[in-house]
């Protein structure tokens, strides 16, 4: 009798002999990515093997796991490489090894090396986009250039757009993209567009700038000023910016993006084109564009690279002229899940049977852009299930959930938090999700709600948990009702990531060490702290992405005593922290010394807001 893996064994076996790895019968080279027809097949390198072959060959795939892999792609068709990538099986990085490998090529390192102006002109962007390739540098008249997704048609398209020599290279498609998207500037044409805008306004006076700008952005999409808000939307986006500010100063308009929670300059502009940018923002947002005095909102949709942007702008009048802010939302990012937030393994367990109460209310606390509104949308991913009516009254609806109830405010008739809450009580929901508890009625009601057995989720402006306890007491909601009706509240806050691409060992300053020792009551000898040196992935400043920072405190029968006494907030901090309540200067510590951040943006976030 054969056991299983010895059948399994024999089955992947005559499916490598047959090259069924990625590509045709009789040995077809496996791309992994993009995959090789038949038609592509040819000659192949001395040594040639198979992906699947390779990659095992490497220690880093399994025999079970290929044989599952080879069936899923006998079914869908898809290349051996995108399917162990996408389950898992196989990093990127691992990947474009065993494809470099199996071509006889480098594997190019593009966190540490730059491309130089000159490679970049010999390819088109469009072009490079669509092969996923990157021109790397000159070498001798010969143009590197490194490949996502290699295969023949890639280096065949090459050879023929590039006139000389080439020598390619292999990089994770993931790198190649990103790496794209900080080279190949949108931006870059700017001071083109600024000339054109300024040739066409030479014969106009200063102050009819903006409405001669308003009523011809909307004539047609060649207009400089339209192509120039759209590239800066563009750049913003493939900066992975979650704000533009446009800023007016004493003779230049200055444009920031926040990156990871961090402002960054991204262009300096002449003041001549500061209001007829701003009017073309407001004729895109639907707001007036004669009103400059008094602030206003709006907000458009539009695509970039193909993906659904929500713009929420907004605008107010400086001593300078009109300052301009747009909140950018992508919806084609993915929704995150609890377990991927940050919180600590026995935070999560806590919190998610804390999310599952049949009623009650529990509450995120913390600055504005902690990532309040991204913990409430991942529990409400948990909760959403088709026996539990969820409803929700939110501004903005910032991500659609299928089967949820989403309810948008609006002030212009008479929509508010308190009267959207009312309303949805009329409507039998079991999960409330109320966006902010922004007054004393809303409060108010939401309490009460969790009172009469609804299970309430909300978010509140305040620096820690304990903070928000006395937040909503002073807010006029009594003692004994919120000691009934709480569960617990989530403080929070955002710290920027190391980037793994650069990341090095780093002596923390005195300051550091003595706020690590005043938090941890321990001497830091000893210990490995790490930063982010600067590479081309995290656009030189050594952090990459944000990670939640949490404190959970649980609203158990010993502090309900002391809420209905109103003690103190040290008071209350004391017996939270007796109880087992880690703080959030305590679980931000504790990711410096796993090297996820480091101590110097601890203190930044722990202290800035």
């Amino acid at each position: 009798m054969w056991s299983r893996n010895t059948i399994v064994g024999c089955q992947t076996q005559r499916m490598l002999r047959r090259g069924k790895t990625g590509g045709a019968p009789g040995g077809s080279h496996a791309s992994g990515t993009t995959g090789r027809s038949e038609a592509e097949s040819g000659p192949r390198p001395v040594g040639w093997q198979p992906l699947g072959g390779l990659l095992m060959e490497n220690g880093v795939l399994s025999i079970d796991d290929l044989a599952e892999a080879l069936a899923q792609q006998a079914i869908t068709g898809q290349t051996l490489g995108e399917i162990l990538s996408t389950q898992g099986h196989v990093t990127d990085v691992e990947l474009a090894t065993a494809l470099a490998r199996q071509r006889g090529l480098t594997v190019g390192n593009l966190g540490r090396q730059r491309p130089s102006d000159e490679a970049l002109e010999m390819l088109p962007e469009a072009f490079a986009r669509t092969h996923v390739v990157l021109p790397l540098d000159m070498a001798d008249g010969t143009l590197r250039v490194v490949m996502g997704e290699p295969s023949d048609t890639v280096v065949a398209a090459v050879h023929e757009e590039v006139i000389g020599p080439v020598e390619f290279l292999v990089a994770p498609a993931a790198e190649v993209r990103r790496a794209l998207d900080t080279m190949y500037r949108v931006t870059g044409q700017v001071a083109q567009l600024v000339e054109a805008f300024e040739a066409g306004e030479s014969s106009r006076t200063t102050a009819a700038i903006a409405a001669v700008g308003a009523t011809d952005l909307g004539g047609g999409d060649d207009a400089p000023v339209v192509r120039l808000v759209s590239s800066i939307l563009t750049q913003a986006l493939r900066d992975r910016a979650s704000d533009v500010h446009i800023e007016p100063q004493a003779d230049h308009i200055r444009v920031r993006f926040r990156i990871d929670g961090a402002l960054h300059d991204a262009l300096s502009l002449p003041a001549s084109i500061g209001p007829a940018l701003v009017s073309r923002l407001k004729i895109l947002a639907g707001m007036n564009i004669v009103e400059r005095r008094r602030p206003q909102d709006g907000q458009f949709s539009l695509a970039v690279d193909d993906r659904s942007v929500d713009v929420r702008v907004a605008t107010v009048a400086t001593i300078a002229g009109e300052k301009c802010v747009l909140r950018l939302l992508d919806k084609s990012r993915s929704l995150l899940h609890l377990g991927d937030l940050g919180m600590p393994a026995e935070t999560h367990a806590v919190y998610s049977a804390m999310a599952r109460s049949p009623f009650g209310m529990v509450v995120c606390a913390g600055p504005t852009g902690s990532g309040k509104t991204t913990t409430l949308y991942a529990t409400l991913a948990e909760l959403n299930e088709s026996h539990r009516n969820i409803m929700t009254i939110e501004d903005p609806v910032e991500y659609i959930f299928p089967s949820v109830n989403q309810i948008q405010t609006n002030e212009a008739v008479g929509m508010t938090f308190a009267t959207g809450l009312r309303s949805i009580l009329r409507q039998d929901p079991d999960v409330i999700l109320v966006g902010e508890c922004r007054d004393v009625e809303t409060a108010r009601i939401a309490v009460q709600s969790a009172l009469t057995g609804h299970f309430v989720l909300s978010t509140i402006h305040a620096t820690d948990s304990v903070a928000a306890l006395h937040r909503l007491l002073d807010m006029g909601i009594e003692s004994f009702l919120l000691a009934s009706s709480m569960l617990g509240i989530v403080g929070q806050r955002l710290v920027r990531r190391n980037c793994e691409s650069c990341r090095e060992v780093v002596t923390p300053t005195a300051e550091e060490l003595a706020f690590y020792q005043e938090i941890t009551g321990q001497d830091a000898g000893g210990r490995t702290f790490w930063r982010g040196a600067g590479c081309n992935f995290c656009a030189d400043t050594g952090f990459k992405d944000r990670i939640g920072v949490y404190e959970l405190l649980r609203i158990t029968p010993e502090l309900k005593r002391l809420i209905v006494g109103w003690a103190t907030q040290d008071e209350l901090r004391r017996l939270a922290v007796g109880q087992g309540m880690r703080t959030l200067e305590q679980e931000a510590v504790a990711l410096a010394e796993q090297g996820t951040t480091t101590l110097a943006e601890v203190i930044r976030t722990m202290y800035a807001a």
